[in-house]
């Protein structure tokens, strides 16, 4: 088991794990999103067993005056063929180091499974107008 960035040559796993997440986007949309998406530094995380996709997160570094410097996790899915708590507790500690290294204040997950609501609970986050934050 690794956690860590991925890269464009493994953008079909990703697509096969975020279309269960975005049902009606078609790969060559998400191809070119992804392209798109780089301009602001969009990183792409998993949590690999091997080759296989099991956890993303897509994230930036964001700077506004509401939450300063913090981090956005704009996707965010387990593989439904695997334990999605257990995973997304994982990547959830993965991307807060991240974003202490990043010398952000703050995690925000602004794109979520409502069943998650008590994974990100228990790990500190609070609903704040529609998003997930969680000062770091």
């Amino acid at each position: 088991m690794q956690i860590r960035e991925l890269n464009l040559k493994e953008l079909e796993s990703i697509y096969c794990v975020l279309s269960q997440l975005y049902v009606s986007l078609s790969y060559d949309e998400f191809e070119d999103l992804v392209y798109d998406m780089r301009h602001v530094d969009y990183k792409m995380f998993g949590i690999m067993n091997g080759e296989i996709l099991i956890t993303y997160a897509g994230v930036v570094i964001g700077t506004n005056f509401y939450h300063k410097r913090h981090l956005v996790v704009f996707d965010f899915i387990t593989d439904e063929k695997y334990e999605a708590d257990r995973y997304g507790i994982m990547m959830l500690d993965y991307l807060k180091d991240y974003a202490k290294m990043a010398m952000c204040e703050k995690i925000v997950i602004q794109n979520y499974f409502s069943k998650n609501d008590e994974v990100y609970k228990k790990n500190g986050f609070e609903k704040l107008n529609g998003e997930f934050v969680k000062t770091i």
